[in-house]
């Protein structure tokens, strides 16, 4: 329990301690964008990226002093190139092709390194052996993890608060089915989304930009790999993955948030959130959550961590099947 503790407590503080001169940094260097949810004209720096990197490596390297696992080097190498790949994408917008198919190729350490096992577990059915579906399968699920937490980064403290509730959850889920060392490895990444949710819940001081969001969803997708825990994983990330699904089947192509013209979601008149009218936006789940009417950004933020909450329990549950078999 020593090295969990204490990764835990780097992993928060780095995060903590570091966000605050970053943002000034940001500040000096104007690098802000226009928060589009507030009548006012104000102006937020991004991107948070660095300082959740510099969290994760740091804390995973104090694990790997302890544990010695290739797992761990899997995940810092997976995780660090996530985060190069949206840091470029930060300073200049790429074509839709760019982060599927490079997150693709930060999947390759995991393969290299055979930290993985080819075997699919399902509640209830077991597992199932798919030695080559298996490596194709860890190409792609970087990709959908990174671009999941990145899909879902569009209200103030959203990514980040809902990274530390599935996040948590996965954690809770490893070490109920008794995967004690990965448990403790995927621990950091709840308590750096936790310490950069200080900063950019509502109102946001800092987003945490491409690099932020696919940092955190690449280091998700490979403990999910690394753990043996894909489909818990898949449902207690149920709300993200439904806003991808809807996002990409009402556009019918993979392409840049930036790059589409028509929103998803307008404003009343006190600058309350609704969803819009036009046939040409794309679905994603806060239009789908404000179909009842108009919400605050907080309220719909809540409305979000709900759905996350009852995924964790749902993947929970999940966790607890995996035992039994027919």
């Amino acid at each position: 329990m020593i090295p969990a503790f204490v990764s835990c407590i780097i992993a928060f503080f780095v995060v903590f301690v570091t966000t605050p001169p970053l943002i000034k940094f940001l500040e000096k260097r104007n690098m802000a964008v226009k928060d589009m949810n507030k009548k006012e004209n104000i102006m937020i720096v991004r991107p948070g990226g660095p300082s959740i990197i510099l969290g994760i490596i740091v804390s995973e390297i104090v694990l790997y002093a302890f544990l010695q696992l290739n797992e761990i080097i899997a995940l810092i190498i997976t995780t660090s190139a996530a985060f190069a790949i949206g840091y470029v994408d930060d300073r200049k917008v790429m074509g839709g092709w760019f982060k599927p198919v490079t997150l693709a190729i930060a999947a390759i350490p995991i393969i290299a390194l055979g930290a993985y096992d080819t075997d699919l577990a399902f509640p209830l059915f077991g597992d199932v052996q798919i030695p080559a579906l298996y490596l194709g399968l860890i190409l792609l699920m970087i990709p959908i993890t990174g671009n999941t937490i990145n899909s879902i980064d569009v209200l103030n403290g959203v990514a980040s608060g809902f990274m530390v509730i599935a996040s948590f959850s996965l954690s809770i889920c490893l070490f109920i089915v008794q995967n004690y060392e990965i448990a403790i490895v995927s621990l950091p990444l709840g308590f750096v989304s936790l310490a950069f949710y200080k900063y950019h819940k509502i109102p946001s001081r800092i987003f945490p930009g491409d690099s932020g969001a696919l940092t955190l969803g690449a280091m998700y997708g490979t403990i999910a790999i690394i753990g043996g825990v894909e489909i818990i994983a898949a449902v207690a990330l149920l709300p993200a993955v439904i806003n991808s699904f809807l996002f990409l089947s009402s556009v019918k192509k993979i392409v840049e948030h930036r790059q589409i013209k028509g929103k998803p979601v307008e404003h009343t008149e006190d600058f309350k959130l609704k969803a819009t009218d036009d046939k040409t936006a794309p679905v994603t789940l806060v239009r789908l959550l404000l179909a009842g009417g108009s919400m605050s950004e907080k309220q719909v933020g809540f409305a979000i961590f709900k759905l996350g909450i009852f995924s964790g329990i749902l993947a929970v549950i999940t966790a607890f099947m995996m035992g039994v078999s027919f």
